[in-house]
This record gives C-alpha cells, structure tokens and sequence, in this order.
C-alpha cells in the first residue's frame, strides 16, 4: 500500500500533515504500514532561484504583516497541538523549493525520502535556516545518512528538475491546487492535515476495497 504525499517543504501545514500521518502508523505492526512516496507540489513556482526576503514576500502574497502574522498563529496553535515549535519569527527568507524537492526526489534513491523531508522541515520551520541554499541541503541530507559529495555533484545539475515540474502539472491536472494532498493506492485522496482518525479510516477503507 503506497501513499503518495503531495507536498511542499515550505508548508506549515504539510510539516503538521506529515506529523498527524505518522501518528496513524504508531498502531500498526512495522511490516502493515503504508509505503509513503513524496510528491512535489510548489507554492510558489514563479519564486526565483534565490529566494525573497521574507517581509517582501509575506506583503506580497497576504497584503500585509498583520494578516500573515494572524494566519500564523492559527498554524502556530496547531502546530502546538502536534509537539511542533514553528519558529517563523526566525524565518528571513522564503526560499524557491525547486532544490529541496529535487534533493527529496534524489532521496528516494537510497529510501531516505521521509529521512530528508523531516530535516527540511525541521531546518526551515524550527531553526529558520534557508533550505534553498545548497549547503543547508547538503547538511539536511548527510544527517539524514545520504552522502554529501554525492549530494553536492547532484544538486550542481539540473537532474530531477523536470520530474518536479511534472509531478507540479500532474497535480494541478488532477485537481490538486493545495497541500498537502494524500493519495492512497492512486484510488482515495484526502486533502488538508486530517486528524490521525481520519487517515486510519483511509487506510481501512482502502483494505477492505482491496479484499473485494
């Protein structure tokens, strides 16, 4: 049983998503949980390469600080709830998450997709650091025990850029116009951080269908 995740890593509510996943899978037996794939979805595909100040950004995609800061604390309540300390105050810049999805691609390679979608997480919402820069990459991926030559000789070419803008179009042709987005087995979809009860119901569901 495959799950594909739809996700950006500069989502709040994707990183609040994966943890309410994973809260599903604590009841079941190691060998009966769900294969999760990592799919790219971008929010902000027109982002340049470098990155946008992080006040500009805000002003541009909220009309102002104030109603981002109120958005925020809503997802900082939230993430609360999960055990998740966001940082956004320690947030400077919003990167384009072109190479952090393209790193994520990589990392199916070697089965250490949920390893590295933890680090990105991780390094951009609780510490602020700027997952677009190549060495913050780097280190996201040694310490999720992928090799940082390898990683650095990868992230230095355009391998996977393509594959990335097409999961991007495959979302958007499927309907898909917010993250995340869980696709169970390619048949059942749920959008938004469900609770752990919802993703559980899912699964059954999707079990039971495959009993048939």
């Amino acid at each position: 049983m495959i799950i594909d995740v739809f996700s950006d890593p500069i989502c709040p509510w994707c990183f609040i998503g994966k943890r309410r996943m994973e809260r599903a899978f604590d009841d079941m037996p190691p060998g009966l949980r769900p294969q999760v794939r990592w799919r790219a979805f971008m929010l902000n595909p027109e982002m340049p390469a470098d990155g946008m100040e992080r006040n500009a950004y805000l002003a541009r995609k909220f009309g102002s600080g104030q109603r981002a800061m109120e958005l925020y604390d809503v997802i900082a309540r939230t993430g609360f709830e999960e055990g998740i300390l966001f940082a956004f105050g320690d947030i400077s810049r919003t990167p384009s998450s072109m190479n952090a999805h393209r790193l994520i691609r990589h990392a199916g390679t070697t089965a250490r997709q949920n390893e590295v979608v933890r680090e990105l997480f991780d390094r951009y919402f609780l510490e602020g650091q700027d997952i677009g820069a190549t060495d913050v990459l780097i280190e996201a991926a040694e310490a999720a025990s992928m090799d940082g030559d390898d990683v650095r000789a990868f992230l230095a070419g355009d391998a996977e850029r393509d594959e990335v803008l097409a999961d991007h179009n495959l979302a958007q042709h499927i309907g898909i116009n917010g993250v995340p987005c869980f696709i169970l087995d390619g048949r059942y979809a749920v959008s938004g951080a469900q609770s752990p009860d919802v993703f559980k119901r899912m699964i059954e569901t999707a079990k039971l269908t495959a009993a048939e």
